[in-house]
């Protein structure tokens, strides 16, 4: 049986100029989850990570914390979606008396992701929801189909990404899977660890946004 670790990445730089950086605490979240891994005898033979500055930054933590040497291999088919184009699209929405800047923040993003992946809106996006769903569905099945038997990887990505990859072991039907992604995704912590295996049986869903690695300093959502 192989299997494969889906590691968010660390706590990016959310109201900065460049989103696409760690943190100091995600640069520590990356450490720690190495360290942890490491502990419980993980090795895995591959290492991959998304095109994103933050999953290379998250990887190298990883490596640093746990002493593997393993190479990182680059996928950009783990990318997170453009969140600043589906924000972008969809008008912020009206304020609500007493809202506090991140709690209206969040229910725009909602709004916006509803809307983008209601598919309604496609030629708005550059990529639409299901091209991101197509490429996120492929580079899960090159990774577990390139595995050998009882191979292990380590994939660092993002929170969509792994909310489909895990919406897609749940359900069956598009539209219950679209409802569990836009559930998912907004839970997802930072250097969460989700678990898939693949053995005579397929590939099956293990866990989700483990997080037992982090003590409660360190632990964020965005």
């Amino acid at each position: 049986m192989s299997s494969i670790l889906l590691v968010r990445h660390g706590q990016a730089s959310f109201g900065a100029a460049d989103y696409d950086e760690l943190s100091p605490t995600g640069h520590e979240q990356a450490r720690v989850l190495g360290a942890a891994l490491a502990s419980r005898g993980v090795a895995p033979d591959v290492v991959v990570a998304g095109g994103m500055k933050r999953h290379s930054q998250t990887a190298t933590g990883v490596l640093d914390g746990s002493g593997w040497t393993t190479e990182v291999a680059v996928d950009a088919g783990w990318d997170e979606f453009d969140h600043v184009q589906v924000l972008a699209v969809h008008d912020r929405p009206t304020s609500v008396e007493g809202e506090t800047g991140r709690v209206a923040f969040q229910r725009w993003f909602e709004e916006a992701t509803l809307s983008w992946t209601s598919g309604g809106h496609d030629g708005a996006y550059d990529e639409p929801f299901a091209a991101f769903t197509d490429r996120v569905g492929a580079s899960l099945a090159r990774l577990t189909d390139s595995l050998p038997r009882k191979g292990s990887a380590v994939v660092v990505t993002s929170g969509g990404p792994i909310a489909w990859a895990v919406a897609t072991l749940l359900a069956d039907d598009p539209a219950v899977r679209t409802g569990l992604w836009l559930r998912l995704n907004p839970v997802s912590v930072n250097s969460g660890v989700s678990t898939v295996v693949r053995g005579s049986r397929g590939t099956t869903l293990v866990s989700f946004n483990a997080h037992d690695h982090l003590s409660a300093d360190l632990l964020t959502y965005r």
